[in-house]
């Protein structure tokens, strides 16, 4: 374990600086804010390609909206007024949904420095300040003892070890207190490698995930694949990713910008083919803690 823990440290490490890296980009896809998504959404009819790029960035948000309103369905009576901790919360967009659709007060984890005051700016400008807490800390590490109504994770789960996180996340629960994920989950054992690479996760597969949880006390109450609602997403941020390309240089592209582009659309390519073909699942759900 001692001689694990350098190598631990230091991919957190690197995932955080690729986050910071990414802000500004994250910023000019998916902003200007408050309510920053930097996750995939729920497409139930894929618009025709073409579409002007003001349209395409409406609909991404409100794909991206609509995926934490149906995990909030998918909790049945999410906590309304409750305390909920955001873990791996980006620039704070879910924070400020459940603070103002749920009036819950969310305490929104990042372990990326530059990211606290931009989450926190978000919530001042929405109105938000009193009821978004952004906590600079692992998520491990998040203090206190059975205080949390419900925590939420989304797109994040695939960075922790399951099985210490689960066990912290149970203490950090009040009784009958609910874990809420949303992520993607292995299907096929190929469709690690490339995921991990260009994503910076360690992704695992449902069997995994469940098995932790039930070590860990916390019982499974909903699993929702919902992949097929996710598929239509990438298709609109293939369109997106169309518009960026043209701002980019016009028909001189920079080798750089070019390049990135062109990773950035093989990848979402990739990810869109695994959930058609079942390599991979994304899924929502809800976990209760026993006892």
């Amino acid at each position: 374990m001692r001689a694990e823990a350098p190598k631990v440290d230091a991919w957190r490490e690197e995932v955080a600086g690729y986050y910071d890296e990414k802000t500004e980009r994250i910023l000019r896809r998916y902003g200007p804010g408050p309510r920053v998504h930097y996750h995939a959404g729920l497409v139930d009819a894929v618009p025709p390609p073409g579409s002007p790029e003001d349209v395409v960035r409406a609909q991404v948000h409100g794909a991206q909206e609509s995926l934490l309103a149906e995990l909030a369905r998918a909790v049945g009576r999410f906590p309304d007024g409750g305390e909920v901790l955001d873990v791996g919360c980006g620039l704070g967009g879910g924070a400020l949904y459940w603070a103002a659709e749920h009036r819950a007060r969310v305490t929104a984890v990042t372990n990326v420095p530059s990211h606290v005051e931009l989450v926190r700016g978000f919530a001042e400008t929405a109105g938000l300040g009193a009821r978004v807490r952004p906590l600079l800390c692992d998520a491990l590490a998040v203090p206190g003892r059975a205080c949390f109504d419900a925590v939420v994770a989304v797109e994040s789960a695939c960075y922790l070890p399951r099985a210490d996180w689960f066990r912290r996340v149970r203490a950090l629960l009040k009784p009958r207190g609910v874990v809420a994920i949303a992520d993607c989950f292995l299907g096929r054992p190929e469709a690690a490698v490339p995921f991990d690479r260009y994503w910076r996760t360690r992704i695992g597969s449902m069997a995994e995930y469940l098995s932790a949880a039930h070590a860990a006390g916390l019982e499974l109450e909903v699993r929702d694949d919902v992949s097929a609602r996710v598929v239509g997403f990438w298709s609109l941020t293939l369109e997106l990713l169309a518009h960026e390309r043209a701002h980019l240089g016009g028909p001189y592209p920079s080798r750089g910008a070019s390049f990135a582009g062109r990773e950035s659309s093989r990848e979402h390519l990739r990810l869109q083919q695994a959930l058609m073909d079942g390599g991979l699942e994304y899924a929502l759900l809800v976990l209760r803690r026993v006892g």
